[in-house]
């Protein structure tokens, strides 16, 4: 029986883009990054894509809350995607008019120098994706662009304004496949943590990182977010190469006790590997 894949939508945004290239047969639109992870639990889809991180604008928050905050859910992979955003707008649309250009936050980001040295007066405003806001400029009562895929283009009846317009030539998007259960070992893997300290006391994350690096573990990312439970208190959330249940992670793992007060594997998966 054919697996279902749920991803970020509607049709034509990058997640579609990225669901087509991990699976091309079967892909369910769902409106937004939690409404992915609720198909997955309950059933509805075998899998979801959703972004979790640009190398322009760094994480995506709702995908990593989504993954602490849901613990049936696990990254079992992940899809790397060069992203290239186009200006569209009505058909018709003078450039030099544009009071407003709408996008999601994510691309309004990975495009900030691009519009402030073209768009400068005209106000940015966020939509839910990078295919929505090709509605919301149409319903515009000032004219209006969006920044969408080019896949967009040819969903819409809209023209062309420029294109390639991030800030960066080699934008790309990680995108995370999220499973009830996590990867088996390919030899080839990485794992997602996430962490907290029971006490903020000086050397906590020294000894965390100690225990990866005398085992010589790689470290790809670590970052931290407020637990949204009292200022100043964070969870963290680290990368690394290996899987879970081989040697040196599994014992890396095994010899965090002190001075950690919560320990949640995200998942252990393949690294992204475009020949593959």
């Amino acid at each position: 029986m054919a697996r279902t894949i749920g991803f970020l939508g509607p049709l034509g945004t990058y997640s579609e883009e990225a669901a087509l290239l991990y699976d091309p047969t079967s892909g369910n639109p769902y409106p937004t990054i939690a409404a992915v992870g609720e198909a997955v639990v309950s059933g509805e889809v075998d899998e979801g894509i959703v972004p979790i991180e640009n190398s322009l604008a760094g994480s995506v928050i709702p995908t990593l809350e989504l993954l602490i905050s849901q613990p049936k859910l696990f990254i079992r992979g992940e899809i790397d995607l060069a992203i290239e955003h186009y200006l569209l707008a009505k058909p018709g649309t003078n450039p030099a008019s544009i009071k407003v250009i709408y996008s999601h936050p994510q691309a309004l980001a990975q495009c900030r120098e691009y519009l402030e040295k073209n768009y400068p007066q005209a106000e940015q405003m966020a939509s839910l994706s990078t295919v929505l806001c090709v509605t919301d400029s149409f319903e515009s009562p000032v004219p209006a662009a969006a920044i969408s895929p080019r896949r967009a283009s040819e969903l819409y009846d809209v023209d062309i304004l420029d294109q390639g317009i991030q800030d960066v030539a080699t934008n790309v998007t990680r995108f995370a496949v999220i499973g009830l259960s996590d990867h088996t070992p390919t030899g080839y893997d990485k794992t997602s943590m996430a962490f907290t300290f029971e006490e903020d006391t000086p050397g906590s994350l020294y000894r965390v990182l100690r225990e990866f690096g005398q085992r010589n573990i790689n470290l790809f990312k670590i970052e931290s977010r407020p637990t949204k439970q009292y200022l100043g208190e964070y969870i963290f959330l680290m990368d690394c190469a290996g899987h879970r249940e081989e040697s040196p992670m599994r014992d890396a793992l095994s010899a965090l006790s002190q001075p950690i007060d919560m320990l949640r594997v995200l998942g252990s998966y393949p690294r992204w590997n475009p020949e593959a």
